[in-house]
């Protein structure tokens, strides 16, 4: 399995669309949204496909040159996030990896094809019936009870 990622498919909802793929996550009730970037290197992680042929592959797709350090990039959010099923152990050369170093090692111009993938927790079914979510609760789809509010990472905190 050397450097050859697998996508995990089993217990989600995937909906693609034109610039992103969602995930819906059906086990931890949490939803993702890759953007183009990382929807396209989760579209390629199949468990036979290694992380430079997975580079070369997007790199055609964006049509601007990227290397493996966007591949490892990727992955590190989509393993986070609990998307892939098997996960390759990091070359010791791409630790230390972050969204701001991979941006000055790929350029500027990177910014706008860097992968993302956001998550939001879904509402419990008691939740969602009591129609206000509680501190340290998502208020993504929800308010925030009274003595609440809803923070900038779409969490409930006291006010």
């Amino acid at each position: 399995m050397k450097n050859k990622p697998r996508a995990r498919k089993d217990g989600l909802v995937v909906e693609t669309l034109p610039d992103e793929t969602l995930v819906y996550d059906l086990d931890r009730d949490v939803a993702h949204c890759l953007n183009r970037s990382a929807s396209l290197v989760w579209n390629h992680c199949d468990g036979q496909t290694t992380t430079k042929q997975i580079a070369r592959v997007v790199a055609l797709e964006i049509k601007q040159p990227i290397d493996e350090r966007f591949v490892w990039l990727a992955l590190d959010q989509l393993q986070r996030n609990n998307l892939l099923a098997e996960a390759p152990p990091r070359p010791p050369n791409m630790t230390g990896l972050n969204r701001r170093t991979a941006l000055r090692a790929l350029g500027l111009s990177a910014a706008v094809v860097i992968p993302v993938v956001a998550s939001i927790v879904a509402p419990t079914p008691a939740q969602a019936a009591s129609g206000c979510a509680n501190p340290g609760q998502s208020c993504a789809s929800i308010p925030c009870c009274a003595g609440s509010i809803c923070n900038g990472s779409f969490i409930c905190q006291a006010s």
